[in-house]
């Protein structure tokens, strides 16, 4: 947020974007302070705490050019289940080289000492600027203070903790019931621009209070992550820095689920998946610059990957961004997009396009009814949905964008200043 109020206005996100009542999770406590990482009296730095024995699950940044706490946590993950995470805005410790790799460690060290517990059971991560060495001083005397604040209804500081770029803290939490107990699922992310997340400045941290083996984490992770984070786009850019953690406690009892055969494993895995939608959904609502929310739709294609392919084309394009921006339904920006998305031997004849309820191709050219004033209409709403059918097959899949604004160029623009 303090970006955008230098710029001298206030960007407000699209649509509904309210916190919810985010529910305990058991065995999860929550702690922040201001460290003064790069700007002062900012909550900056938050801690979580998982109980003994939590299952902990993460998927992270493609980047070649990772940052050093993402290698520390791949590396202390692989090593076993971590007991607490340590997040720092401001400052994403990236292209640091092998400074910034000891500042990652040094970060894990003392606070496992402060914690009593082994520096592997540390996961660092940092947001923030690229390219400038961490405060680490100053970060670590930050420590103390976020576990001294430890709680665990304390969802909301640290959700206002890892904001950058952000206008809003982002949130989703449920409840749901597994053979008459009631388990959480609550969970935090943030990010506003370089959003391309391969699993973008992206970090989300979900857990459930539901016992889970470890392995079963991980798989629920990496499906729900295909269908929510790595469905979603600002700008293109991945990031340096992109993590997704998932955690189950296993605090509020039951028989754990060991088996994808269990009933209670695809209840979870709906409640997950709806949770971690949402809250790649409020990256997009929260885009840099945003004004629109745009859902993009592509159905008959042969397979997933071609279907996914088209719909980033068209999320990625500038130029289909900028005319949704104006309110302009210049269709054959959409087209364009489909055409270079690389898809082998697509026959354009048979494609279909729609914006919302209105049909502006058919078969490839004009649809006969199409009007300007019906494109008008749907383009100057603030959320629609772009449907593309390539009449080619059964498969189908959706990415989620928004459009590309003035803003957005002033806001990166001024990022360092």
């Amino acid at each position: 947020m303090f970006f955008l109020i230098k710029l001298g206005h206030l960007k407000m996100a699209v649509g509904d974007v309210s916190m919810p009542h985010m529910h305990v999770v058991q065995g999860v406590k929550v702690g922040s302070a201001e460290a003064y990482v790069r700007y002062p009296n900012r909550r900056d730095l938050v801690v979580f705490e998982f109980a003994q024995d939590t299952q902990v699950a993460g998927v992270f940044t493609q980047n070649a050019f990772c940052a050093a706490p993402v290698h520390v946590s791949k590396k202390h993950l692989e090593m076993g289940n971590p007991r607490y995470l340590i997040i720092n805005t401001g400052n994403a410790n990236a292209g640091t080289g092998k400074l910034g790799m000891e500042n990652a460690q040094i970060t894990c060290f003392k606070l496992a000492e402060l914690a009593q517990v082994e520096p592997f059971e540390i996961l660092p991560f940092s947001t923030g600027v690229i390219g400038e060495q961490l405060p680490i001083e100053r970060l670590t005397q930050g420590l103390q203070p976020a576990l001294d604040s430890l709680s665990d209804d304390s969802w909301l500081d640290a959700a206002t903790g890892i904001m950058t770029t952000d206008t809003t803290p982002k949130g989703a939490s449920e409840q749901f019931e597994l053979d008459g107990i009631t388990y959480t699922m609550t969970g935090i992310s943030k990010g506003a621009g370089m959003i391309r997340p391969n699993m973008a400045t992206m970090l989300s941290f979900v857990a459930t209070d539901a016992p889970i083996a470890r392995n079963l984490v991980q798989k629920m992770l990496k499906i729900s992550a295909d269908q929510s984070f790595n469905r979603i786009t600002v700008d293109g850019d991945t990031s340096t820095n992109d993590s997704c953690i998932f955690a189950a406690t296993g605090q509020a009892g039951g028989v754990e689920i060991t088996s994808e055969n269990d009933a209670r494993y695809t209840i979870v895995l709906d409640v997950l998946s709806r949770v971690m939608k949402r809250l790649a959904q409020l990256i997009i609502r929260d885009g840099e610059g945003a004004t629109k929310f745009i859902t993009v739709a592509v159905e008959g294609g042969n397979d997933i990957q071609e279907c996914c392919d088209i719909a980033y084309s068209i999320s990625h394009s500038p130029l289909v961004k900028t005319a949704i921006f104006a309110s302009d339904p210049n269709w054959g920006r959409i087209l364009a997009a489909i055409g270079y998305a690389g898809v082998k031997d697509l026959d354009v004849e048979k494609i279909q396009v729609w914006l919302d309820d209105v049909q502006i191709c058919k078969d490839g050219g004009a649809a006969e009814d199409y009007t300007e004033e019906a494109g008008s209409r749907v383009m100057s709403q603030t959320e629609m949905t772009i449907r593309v059918d390539l009449g080619r097959g059964q498969a189908k899949d959706t990415v989620y964008t928004c459009d590309l604004s003035y803003d957005y160029v002033k806001i990166n623009a001024d990022y360092r200043s």
